[in-house]
């Protein structure tokens, strides 16, 4: 059964979700005007066409750097994109700076969980269970708190799970939802291809 939807009620749910007008019309709809999963609606929706943008190829894009002030640390990276229209924008080079600015300050091992060496993984995890054994607690607790602290420890070294050192300008925001958005203000399949940091004196 249809519902009529104000059109107050579409612009309040745009403004809070970004969705264009038909988008948000259809979520409530679909909601039977529940606002909230309405959202979640929108949510799922852009989460699966981020997903189709994801299969598009990104050969367009560009180079980011950041020397931090002193000249002691800075770094490289690569964002990509599909087309140079969009490389060009403000928008997606201001991205590319802010993960490079990010990457100098926060040091990240890796791009995204799947790049997380396996053995690097297994140690960890084996770690973390001996540390959970040692305190004592009932088994099933145990595999709750080695997978808490697993997740933990993925975010302190991979790139996409940690949020911006910037959270007051970013919300406290991943990199991943920031790319998330930009992929989905521009339409198009973002990639951080690849970062190198340097730190004077290190190798």
């Amino acid at each position: 059964m249809s519902i009529t939807i104000s059109a107050q009620d579409v612009k309040s749910l745009r403004e809070r979700t970004g969705a264009g007008v038909m988008d948000a019309k259809a979520a409530l709809q679909e909601s039977g005007g529940d606002v909230d999963k309405a959202i979640e609606i929108l949510r799922v929706k852009g989460q699966a066409s981020a997903a189709k943008r994801g299969e598009r190829s990104a050969s367009e894009g560009a180079i980011a750097s950041y020397i931090h002030a002193g000249g002691q640390i800075g770094a490289l990276v690569e964002v990509d994109c599909e087309t140079d229209f969009v490389a060009r924008t403000d928008e997606f080079q201001a991205f590319a700076r802010e993960v490079a600015v990010h990457v100098a300050a926060s040091n990240p091992q890796y791009i995204a969980k799947e790049d997380v060496d396996e053995q690097a993984r297994e140690a960890e995890l084996r770690v973390l269970r001996e540390q959970a054994a040692a305190e004592g607690k009932p088994e099933n607790v145990q595999e709750k708190i080695v997978e808490g602290r697993l997740n933990k420890w993925l975010e302190d070294i991979v790139l996409l799970d940690q949020k911006h050192v910037n959270e007051d300008k970013h919300e406290s925001k991943t990199i991943g939802e920031l790319r998330a958005e930009l992929a989905a203000n521009t339409g198009e399949n973002i990639v951080v291809r690849r970062f190198v940091r340097f730190q004077v004196g290190e190798e």
